[in-house]
């Protein structure tokens, strides 16, 4: 008991002005700044497909890409945060974000959107994703702050959304798409300062009262992985990409191929991000209160029946944006308790590597959404059978995600000095 009290202190004048308030602030900035020029890139859509005469698959699979590449770069730039610390890698994420954005302005060929809008924004985004912020909260919260922390974080990232869709249809049509992708790509330097406040120290440790636990990065991942409940939560992480993802980059046309505006894909992007701001502090809140496995189920159940209600109506400017608002409670809701069942089973000491290999398994699943989405378009002239796998795959992973059980995994207990 009086260990703990002790570290308490010492870890507060550790961190001096960065008390939690600060900490939560610049945390919530970065996900907002990392996660919303990225949610506005559907609208590019449609004026670069024009402008250079690509069918939807050329942009779906850069976008592809990108996921892929954000998705593959997570778990190794946790792997560098928890190691090294966490501000250089959200520093380094911060320009490789904007270069990605500047020089997409300028591809003019597939390949070099696929370098761009593929790769480099795909590495930018996985350095500077809010992943690295939720990790960066468990180490530095204290245990009270933690669940808060956790859903406002990852309502950060929908305001990101819910504020640059708009914007970004406002930059489109003040200056031209060219112009407002250079403006999104400056923009994204702004993380790197904020990513001061939420640092983490290298090779942070974990410990108990009278228990000090060493654990390599190897010897975590084989923990993880071995750990029946972790890849049953890794696997049901790979719905909620697909379909985030999908709807992200296609809803916009899709809205657009049924005779709305393109100012009505912005609204219902930007409605998502609004309502999702409810959601995720809703389920940082409910997963305290119930447990976090049935909190996920309910979840992906939600989903499938919002999308299934929303491609058997007719698509209406109202009923587009009420579909918004209603996943947009959804939305990123799953995070809050995938991150804290990760922090639960293995605490926090390789949280932004086990984190990241979840969230891999979230983009992989967006991959396929974003060029699927393209790809069935091109060649059926339709968007019908991936909302119909979108629904198949919520279904599946509310019944995966059941039998997850809910503790830490049992370690050695090795004596303190």
């Amino acid at each position: 008991m009086s260990t703990q009290s002790a570290a308490a202190p010492a870890k507060s004048t550790q961190l001096g002005w960065r008390t939690p308030l600060v900490i939560l602030i610049c945390g919530c900035l970065i996900g907002s700044l990392g996660f919303g020029p990225r949610a506005a890139l559907g609208l590019f859509l449609t004026p670069m497909s024009h402008a250079y005469g690509w069918g939807r698959d050329v942009f779906g699979l850069a976008l592809a890409i990108q996921v892929l590449v954000w998705g593959t770069v997570t778990p190794f730039a946790g792997a560098i945060a928890d190691r090294f610390g966490s501000f250089v890698v959200l520093a380094v994420g911060s320009v490789l974000y904007c270069a990605g954005l500047v020089l997409m302005a300028y591809s003019s060929t597939p390949g070099m959107l696929d370098v761009s809008a593929g790769v480099l924004t795909g590495l930018g985004i996985g350095a500077t994703s809010f992943t690295l912020v939720i990790a960066s909260f468990s180490k530095l919260m204290p245990p009270e702050w933690r669940a808060l922390s956790f859903g406002l974080g990852t309502a950060a990232g929908s305001f990101g959304q819910f504020l640059f869709s708009p914007l970004a249809v406002g930059f489109i049509a003040w200056f031209g798409w060219q112009h407002a992708l250079v403006v999104l790509g400056v923009i994204a330097l702004f993380i790197m300062p904020f990513a001061a406040a939420v640092r983490t120290p290298p090779m942070d440790t974990v410990a108990g009262p009278g228990v000090v636990q060493k654990q390599s990065l190897l010897q975590a991942l084989a923990e993880a992985f071995g750990h029946r409940s972790y890849v049953l939560l890794v696997i049901g992480f790979f719905t909620c990409g697909f379909q985030l993802l999908f709807i992200t980059v296609h809803l916009p046309a899709y809205l657009v191929d049924r005779g709305l505006s393109v100012d009505a894909g912005a609204w219902t992007i930007g409605a998502i991000g609004l309502f999702n701001i409810v959601g995720s502090i809703t389920a940082g809140w409910l997963m305290e209160r119930m447990p976090k496995r049935y909190l996920l189920s309910v979840l992906y159940t939600l989903r499938s029946l919002a999308v299934l209600v929303f491609i058997l109506m007719p698509v209406t400017t109202t009923s587009a944006i009420a579909f918004g608002g209603f996943m947009g409670l959804l939305w990123l809701s799953t995070v809050p308790p995938t991150s804290a069942l990760v922090a639960l089973m293995f605490g926090t000491r390789w949280m932004a590597t086990l984190f990241g290999f979840a969230f891999f398994s979230h983009q992989v699943g967006g991959f396929l959404g974003v060029w699927l989405g393209g790809f069935l378009f091109e060649r059926t002239g339709s968007y019908d059978l991936i909302w119909w796998l979108s629904i198949a795959l919520g279904i599946a992973s509310a019944i995966i995600n059941l039998p997850i059980i809910e503790k830490p995994v049992v370690r050695p207990r090795v004596a303190s000095a």
